[in-house]
């Protein structure tokens, strides 16, 4: 099989989809990887590590994509990759289709069968090949979150860990899964006065026992959202529906409640976001200010971090890369039933049961 390792271009995105090692692996298993030129430098690989690994290096995009069997990326591909798109080409990489319909479009009007990591999913529902980036756009949020508290980035000039004789801040996680206990770690950690809340008893009592009050476990409702998003200095949106768009759980009228210079970082807004006031930003403009309240939405948060997030993210995803192009696409999807339900497009139509609800006519 032809492999192609493009490099990313969704604004100030770091990570690289193969590492070198990665191509090695799969030159020895007698594939053949281009990879652009510089499509891993950002994640410390140079063009030399590539070469030496076996691969074909190619400074041209459009060669990458118009010659590989199988595309494997980071990132969903941008509008300006869709003409590269074609009935034979199998793509590999994070789709978050839920909130992209003209992508899943795209995917369906060309023919492509595409495998999302995020859908990829273990019989006990976990999601193998999103925790990785889970856990650290988690922690990163709150490290951002903090950063955004200080004075010259506009926030209230909060402490979030206070010091002897001031109050610690207040750090208020929607959704205790991956993304959110993570985020919670890191601002417990902090010192931060930290609560996650989270609609799931089990979850609740899991936090409870886990963290023996460091971290504060709250039933997620109405009531509560309303109590606990007017007390928070940094407000971190975690909800996650696999698949699925992010229920706007925080509305308009929590925002308006917040005190002035708080901040808000919704880690879910990969799936559209699961706070009302949100909308994507990006590495270059990454804020913007509403009611008074700094909202920070950037959608490729692991990309600050490109030498922990490619050395995860790779770990994870390469062994079903190499299971797809050692078995072939059609034989791989068959025998594994996990990397099956990543499965989001082929033949024209989306085959993702949660998409089919949401794209009726791709179906």
């Amino acid at each position: 099989m032809i492999i192609g390792v493009p490099k990313e271009i969704k604004t100030q995105e770091s990570r690289v989809s193969v590492r070198p090692d990665g191509v090695k692996q799969l030159v020895a298993a007698g594939h053949r990887v281009l990879v652009e030129h510089n499509a891993g430098i950002k994640s410390g690989f140079t063009n030399e590590d590539y070469i030496s690994a076996g691969g074909t290096l190619e400074n041209s995009a459009e060669t990458i994509w118009n010659d590989s069997n199988m595309i494997i990326k980071v990132k969903e591909p941008l509008e300006s990759e869709y003409k590269y798109f074609r009935s034979d080409l199998n793509l590999f990489t994070y789709l978050h289709l839920a909130s992209v319909p003209q992508l899943a479009k795209a995917l369906c009007e060309t023919n492509v069968t595409s495998i999302g990591y995020e859908t990829v999913e273990t019989d006990d529902h976990q999601l193998p090949l999103l925790i990785p980036m889970s856990e650290v756009a988690g922690r990163v949020g709150t490290q951002v979150g903090t950063y955004l508290l200080h004075k010259n980035h506009g926030g209230k000039g909060l402490l979030l860990g206070g010091v002897t004789g001031t109050r610690p801040g207040t750090v208020v996680v929607i959704g205790g899964g991956h993304v959110g206990l993570n985020s919670a770690e890191v601002a417990a950690g902090l010192r931060a006065d930290t609560i996650v809340l989270d609609i799931s008893d089990d979850k609740l009592n899991y936090i409870e026992k886990k963290y023996k009050g460091a971290i504060k476990p709250v039933k997620s409702t109405p009531e509560s959202i309303s109590e606990w998003v007017s007390k928070a200095d940094l407000l971190v949106g975690a909800v996650l529906v696999a698949g699925d768009r992010a229920p706007h759980v925080v509305k308009e009228e929590h925002v308006k409640a917040m005190q002035w210079g708080s901040v808000i970082v919704d880690v879910a807004i990969d799936q559209g976001g699961c706070i009302e006031t949100i909308r994507a930003t990006s590495h270059d403009e990454p804020t913007y200010v509403m009611h008074n309240v700094i909202h920070y939405a950037v959608p490729n948060m692991p990309a600050l971090t490109p030498y922990t997030s490619t050395e995860a993210l790779t770990s994870a995803t390469f062994p079903y890369a190499l299971k797809l192009a050692n078995e072939g696409i059609e034989a791989a999807l068959t025998r594994d039933p996990v990397l099956a339900k990543g499965l989001q497009t082929k033949n024209g139509k989306v085959t993702l049961p949660v998409l089919q609800k949401l794209f009726p006519n791709l179906a």
